[in-house]
């Protein structure tokens, strides 16, 4: 499989660091830059499978990074801060990152959701098998027994966010903003219609999607 390469975008070293360190762990290939200016420049020569990303920095600061960037050089990201604040994670949301995570944070946590990432954006697979389950994800169909199941799009993408993110906990806000867009304005009873209708449209393999209480769901084929 093609290398991984990853760009942290952080003016603390030590986090920097930290991050370098179980990245290279998983074999992926790691940039740093130490403000906005420099991660923007770094993009625009070379090309990233994904970018960890701070929001307060000197010289140019996260959001305004996200914004600077060319709709051509934009990918994967993920925004590392130490502001908790709701805003702040509606904003990064709307500015189409993928994922936030808070300091202090689990470098193991963290490398989990690039993983996560990184298998969504670079799946060279077409296709998953469980048993007798296979979601062919080209063609965009479910069989179990070698017959078709019938879903609706939204069944079927939210199944296959959760295939290429097996054993994450996803919450009902991440599965909004992934599925129906960072424009929709619906509550949970939206996911959990949807959740319940792709259970009994998976029969027999309905048990691979775990409600988290206080969280969401997660799809877990290794239970």
């Amino acid at each position: 499989m093609q290398t991984v390469k990853i760009l942290i975008v952080d003016d603390e070293k030590n986090i920097r660091e930290v991050i370098r360190e179980y990245a290279i762990l998983e074999d992926y290939e790691v940039v740093e830059a130490d403000n906005g200016v420099k991660a923007l420049e770094l993009l625009s020569k070379e090309k990233f499978d994904l970018m960890i990303l701070d929001i307060m920095m000197p010289l140019m600061d996260g959001f305004t990074l996200l914004n600077s960037i060319p709709k051509d050089k934009r990918i994967p990201t993920i925004i590392l801060s130490a502001r908790d604040d709701e805003i702040d994670k509606l904003e990064g949301f709307n500015r189409g990152i993928d994922d936030y995570l808070c300091k202090p944070f689990s470098p193991r946590e963290l490398m989990a959701r690039v993983k996560a990432i990184i298998k969504r954006t670079k799946n060279d697979v077409d296709s998953y098998y469980y048993d007798k389950l296979v979601v062919n994800f080209l063609e965009h169909t479910i069989k179990i027994d070698n017959k078709e199941v019938n879903v609706t799009p939204k069944e079927f993408e939210i199944l296959q966010y959760f295939i290429n993110n097996k054993r994450i906990a996803i919450s009902r806000e991440q599965l909004l903003n992934k599925i129906w867009g960072y424009d929709f304005y619906g509550d949970d009873r939206t996911i959990d219609t949807h959740i319940k209708m792709l259970r009994n449209n998976l029969g027999r393999y309905r048990d691979l999607i775990i409600t988290v209480r206080g969280i969401g769901y997660k799809f877990d084929d290794e239970k």
